[in-house]
C-alpha cells in the first residue's frame, strides 16, 4: 500500500506484516518507494498535480484501489485507461466539506462587504466608509449540490438569505427542498444574487459557466467558483467583470496556478484565493481517518466507500 502520509502517523491502520499488508510512503517524490507492480492500494498524493498523480499508474498492474484525497478526481482520470479491470476509484467525500464550505462563505461575505477594498484602504491609510451589499435577503443558487453543496447551504442557514436554490446533475428532493436539474439553469440564473459553483469537473461541466450562462446572471450578481477552474470560461468571465456587470470570487482558476501578468489578477470586482478550499487544519485528521477506514475495509474484504467508478 502506497500512502502519502507515513503509516506510523495514521492511527487505526491494520498492523503490517501479519495482516499481509506492507505500507510504503510516497508523496510524489522522484523515486518510487517500491515496485509499482506490487502495489494493491494507492492513495494519491494530495495537491501535487495530475502529472505526479498518474505517474505510477501505468506500472500498477496489481492495483485494486486508487484513493484520492480530494473531492474531485479529474487529476487522476487521465491515467485510468492504463489500469487493469476491476480497480475501484474512490474520492475523499467527508474530508473537504467543512473547509470548502467555510471558504465559500468567506469569499461571499468578503466580496459583498468590500473586504478587499478595506484591506487596500488600510494599506493606503484611507477610511473607505459607505454602504455595501449584505448577504441577508439575497437569493443564492448552488450549482453542484453534492456533499459540499449541502455543507455550503448548512452554513448559509443563519444568514437570512431570501432563497437558496439547488442544482445537480439530475433533479431530486431533499429535506431542505427540491434540487433542480442542470437543464433548469437558464430559468434559475436570472433570479440569483449569488451563484456558487461546487460541481465536479466532467466533460458535461467543463465551461458550464460560459458566455451564455454568465449573460443570464442578473446585473450586479456575484459568481463564486470553489469547484474547478475550467468549469468557468475564463475569457467569457473577463468580458463580464471588465464591463462591471457582475463580480466574481474564485478559489480556482483556469489556468492554475494563475500566472503573473494574467488579466484576472487585476480584473475589477474579482477576488482570488489560491485553491485553498480544502487546505486547512481540518484536512489532515479527516484524511487520516478516511485512509485508515478504507484500508481496514480493504483488508477485511468489506465494501469500500466513496467509489465513483470501477474500471472495465
Amino acid at each position: 500500500m502506497w500512502l502519502p502520509i507515513p503509516a506510523d502517523e495514521i492511527e487505526d491502520l491494520p498492523e503490517p506484516g501479519g495482516s499481509g499488508l506492507n505500507y510504503r510512503f510516497w508523496d510524489g517524490g522522484p523515486e518510487f518507494p517500491a515496485d509499482p507492480a506490487r502495489c494493491a492500494f494507492y492513495v494519491v498524493p494530495y495537491m501535487k498535480g495530475s502529472e505526479i498523480a498518474v505517474r505510477p499508474l501505468a506500472g500498477m498492474t496489481s492495483v485494486r484501489v486508487v484513493q484520492t484525497l480530494s473531492a474531485g478526481i479529474d487529476h487522476v482520470t487521465p491515467g485510468i485507461g492504463s489500469l487493469p479491470p476491476g480497480v475501484a476509484l474512490c474520492n475523499a467525500k467527508g474530508v473537504h466539506e467543512a473547509s470548502t464550505a467555510e471558504l465559500t462563505l468567506a469569499l461571499i461575505l468578503a466580496s459583498l462587504r468590500g473586504i478587499p477594498g478595506f484591506v487596500r484602504g488600510q494599506d493606503a491609510e484611507e477610511w473607505r466608509a459607505g454602504f455595501y451589499p449584505a448577504l441577508a435577503d439575497k437569493s443564492v443558487l448552488i450549482v453542484g449540490y453534492g456533499s459540499i453543496g449541502a455543507a455550503i447551504e448548512d452554513r448559509l442557514a443563519p444568514f437570512e438569505c431570501a432563497r437558496v436554490a439547488r442544482v445537480a446533475r439530475s433533479a431530486r428532493t431533499t429535506g431542505r427542498g427540491p434540487v433542480h436539474a442542470l437543464s433548469d439553469l437558464p430559468a434559475l440564473l436570472p433570479e440569483a444574487d449569488v451563484v456558487v459553483l461546487s460541481t465536479p469537473l466532467t466533460p458535461a461541466t467543463r465551461h458550464l459557466a460560459d458566455a451564455g450562462f454568465l449573460a443570464r446572471m442578473k446585473d450586479g450578481a456575484l459568481l463564486v467558483n470553489v469547484a474547478r477552474g475550467p468549469v468557468v470560461d475564463t475569457n467569457a468571465l473577463l468580458k463580464e467583470v471588465e464591463s462591471g456587470r457582475i463580480t466574481a470570487a474564485l478559489d480556482v482558476t483556469d489556468p492554475e496556478p494563475l500566472p503573473a501578468g494574467h488579466p484576472l489578477w487585476h480584473a475589477p470586482g474579482v477576488l482570488i484565493s489560491p485553491h485553498v478550499g480544502g487546505s486547512t487544519s481540518a484536512f489532515m485528521p479527516r484524511a487520516k481517518r478516511l485512509i485508515a477506514a478504507q484500508v481496514r475495509r480493504f483488508a477485511a474484504g468489506e465494501d469500500l466507500v466513496n467509489i465513483l467508478l470501477t474500471t472495465d
